[in-house]
Order: C-alpha cells, then sequence, then structure tokens
C-alpha cells in the first residue's frame, strides 16, 4: 500500500470507529500529510521510516519555524498513525519511543465579568444582534467549545418543571453531558428563538439552533469566532479574543466562586481532571496577588 493510502485507511478509522470530530481528523490529515511529503522526498514509506527519521521530521518542522506546540501535535499524529498501523497492519510501531517535545503550560486568559457584559451589551436589538448576544451568552453559560455550541438543535434545549434549563452538549468522540443554564442566557436565548430565529428560517425542517441569518442554515463555526470577535472589538477590548475565552473565563469564574473542580470538570467535558486542573493555577496566582497586597509581612 502507498503511503497515502495507509493515511486514508487510518484517517477512516479515526472518524467512523474513533468517532472523533471532523476538526480533529482534518488536523491529523493536514499534519500527516506533511510527514507524507517528508518521507516521499527521502524516497522512504511509511513501513519503512524509523524512530530516527520522526525525529529527522521534527527537526525538519522545527527548522521551517513551527512552535514547540505544533511540533508536538504533528508527533502526536504520527505516534496515533503507528500505533493502529502496528495493530492493523502489521507494521513496527516506530514512533512508540519518540515524545513529543514537553510544552510550557500557558495559563489561560479569562475575561472579567465586565468584559463579558461590554461584548454581549456591544449587539443591537435587530435579528442578528439578538442572536449574537444569544450566542455569546451560551457560550459563557455553558462553557462549551464553539464547535459544540455550533452543532446544538433546538431539541438539545430542554426545561424541567422548575423552570431550569439544560444543555445537551455533545463533546469530544461523540459524548453527551447535560449543562444547565442560568437566567440571564436563558432569557437571551428566549428571545433569540421568539424574535430572531423565526425570522432567519427558512425550511421548517432546519434543527439548528443557531442559524444564519441570510441562508436560514446553521451557523458555522467561523461566523460564530467572528461574532465574538467582532462584539470583542466593538466593547473596547484589546487583546485578541476567541470563543474559547468564553470556556476559559467560565471556568476560571466558578472555581473564584467555590465550585468543585470535579464539577467544573464535567461541565467541561474533560475526560481527566488533570486537564480541568490548569484553571487552578489561575485562581492561585489570584490569590498570590491578594496575599501580597494585603498581608502587612509579605513583602
Amino acid at each position: 500500500m502507498t503511503n497515502q493510502t495507509l493515511v486514508e485507511i487510518f484517517l477512516n478509522h479515526c472518524a467512523v470507529e474513533r468517532g472523533l470530530s471532523k476538526n480533529t481528523v482534518a488536523a491529523y490529515r493536514r499534519d500527516l500529510d506533511k510527514f507524507v511529503i517528508f518521507l516521499s522526498e527521502a524516497k522512504l514509506a511509511i513501513a519503512e521510516a524509523t524512530s530516527a527519521n520522526i525525529i529527522d521530521f521534527a527537526g525538519f518542522l522545527r527548522n521551517s519555524g513551527l512552535s514547540e506546540s505544533s511540533i508536538a501535535r504533528h508527533v502526536v499524529a504520527i505516534r496515533s498513525l503507528y500505533a493502529f498501523l502496528s495493530k492493523d497492519q502489521g507494521i513496527d510501531n516506530v514512533a512508540i519511543e519518540v515524545n513529543p517535545p514537553k510544552i510550557p503550560k500557558r495559563l489561560p486568559k479569562a475575561l472579567t465579568i465586565s468584559d463579558i457584559e461590554s461584548m454581549i451589551a456591544s449587539n443591537g436589538e435587530d435579528i442578528a444582534g439578538v442572536r449574537n448576544k444569544a450566542l455569546i451568552e451560551t457560550l459563557y453559560a455553558t462553557g462549551a467549545r464553539v464547535s459544540e455550541i455550533v452543532q446544538l438543535n433546538v431539541g438539545d434545549i430542554s426545561r424541567s418543571e422548575g423552570n431550569t434549563v439544560t444543555v445537551k452538549v455533545r463533546g469530544k468522540g461523540g459524548k453527551e453531558r447535560l449543562v444547565p443554564m442560568g437566567k440571564f442566557a436563558q432569557h437571551a436565548l428566549d428571545q433569540y428563538l421568539t424574535r430572531s430565529r423565526p425570522t432567519m428560517l427558512k425550511n421548517a425542517r432546519e434543527e439548528a439552533l443557531f442559524l444564519n441569518e441570510k441562508r436560514g442554515t446553521r451557523l458555522t463555526r467561523q461566523s460564530a469566532w467572528q461574532i465574538v470577535m467582532k462584539a470583542a472589538e466593538r466593547a473596547g477590548i484589546e487583546r485578541d479574543i476567541s470563543p474559547h475565552a468564553l470556556r476559559h473565563s467560565f471556568a476560571t469564574h466558578l472555581l473564584d466562586g467555590g465550585a468543585d473542580i470535579r464539577v467544573v470538570q464535567e461541565l467541561l467535558g474533560h475526560s481527566s481532571v488533570t486537564t480541568t486542573q490548569i484553571y487552578t493555577l489561575v485562581t492561585i496566582d489570584k490569590l498570590r496577588e491578594s496575599y501580597a497586597s494585603a498581608h502587612p509581612r509579605s513583602r
């Protein structure tokens, strides 16, 4: 089999059997295509490559100016490829001893509550503005990834007898989790569902929660990203803001408010609590700052 055929078999396995998202599979494809080109220039087949070739590829990426995190992502993709091929095709797993470079932990940058309020308020009362308010409120209220939010259907929003609203979020690997929604987000979503969505809707069978105002189809991840970025600009936030900043803020604000880390882990959809623990570093830094400024013998 050709190198490209082996990669396609692996990608199909990731999409069908492992249920990885389209974005994850696409990222694997981009990274592995570079590896295949690198091997082709060396006239090597995937089955013939050695761990030294993979290390050389990492060096090639580094010399090309890629960051350590990008190099690590490429190495992880290659390790996943060989782990699969060793079981499926009997190819030696030469990547098992090649470790991705260690990435220093970077603390998430959380927005302030006033920043978020300003972003929401920066939207108008027209059809798109009402939708944009609901989108930002939902991102912050649930802590969901933007890819998870744009995949929501109207049927994923449910109300209990006490009028508590919960959102069924589909995370990585198709795992589902239920996330409660606060009053502000509930109100913004109700406004959108009664005032904006019916006007945007072109096909009565469209199930998507958030719609494109012109086509009436599901809002794309890229469009949601632009909505958040433009709201941040209008709010006068000078640093680059992405939808993920709202997820960071959701986790940080919950922990600042005394939420249990296991609860935050569940709400974020993290498979391991160690992933969630990076947010505790943010709150510890705030404690240090408060201590340094308030304690008479801290200096």
